[in-house]
Parts: structure tokens; sequence; C-alpha cells
């Protein structure tokens, strides 16, 4: 019987992979929470267009604003609707004037229970009343 030497390499492998995983690990995770960042980003932009549009073309509407407000929300998929602040400007919608339709939703990037990073994604369209 082969008495255990101590440069015997036979469980640096193991080793090596059980300090290298938790790294890996953080690194996964922290792309999947910036994808999930970016799929919100995208959705709020996405809604802002079809908001602007919507006041680009309610300039008779009876409250352009609130139908433009509504639109965002409604267009903003899987975000939570009720944490999307809509902003438009100028509020009484003139022809041939631009439009400015902005919108705002929280984010935070939690890895593992530590929020690394937080704020308001912002997303800004404009579009001439027709």
């Amino acid at each position: 019987m082969k008495t255990p030497s101590i440069r015997d390499e036979r469980g640096q492998s193991m080793t090596e992979f059980a300090l290298v995983v938790p790294v890996l690990l953080l690194v996964l995770f922290a792309i999947v929470q910036l994808g999930v960042v970016f799929n919100h980003y995208v959705a709020l932009t996405d809604a802002v267009r079809a908001g602007a549009r919507v006041a680009a073309v309610s300039r008779f509407s009876s409250d352009p604003v609130g139908d433009t407000t509504a639109k965002v929300k409604a267009a903003s998929g899987d975000l939570d609707a009720s944490q999307v602040n809509v902003f438009v400007t100028p509020s009484v919608l003139v022809h041939g004037d631009d439009v400015v339709v902005k919108a705002t939703y929280p984010y935070s990037i939690n890895l593992l229970g530590l929020v690394v990073a937080s704020g308001d994604l912002t997303s800004t369209t404009t579009e001439r009343v027709e």
C-alpha cells in the first residue's frame, strides 16, 4: 500500500473548483439581474413610444394627458403599472408643436440579498402633434 505524500495532487482540482464556483455564480447572477433590468428598460421605452403616438393624435381628446398616461401604463407589458410614472409636456396640445412623453420605473440590482445598484429607469420620446 502506498503512503500519502505531501506532494500528492489528487485533491487540487476539487479545491480550485470550490474556490472558483462562488465567483462564477456571482457573475452569473449579475448577468441575469442586468438582463432583467435591460428587459424592463426595453419595455418602458416601447410603452413611452406608444404613449407618445397617442399624445400626437389626441389633440381633440377631452383629456389627452390622461389618455397618454393610460396608454403608457397599458403598453408597459410585464412592468408593474402602478410604479410607472408618466410625465407629458405640454399639457395643452397644439397642432405642430412637440409633445414630450417621459416615463420612469424603479429598478434594483440584487445579488444574493445585497442591493448593488438601484435607481430609476427613464425613457423619453418626442412626437409632433398632428
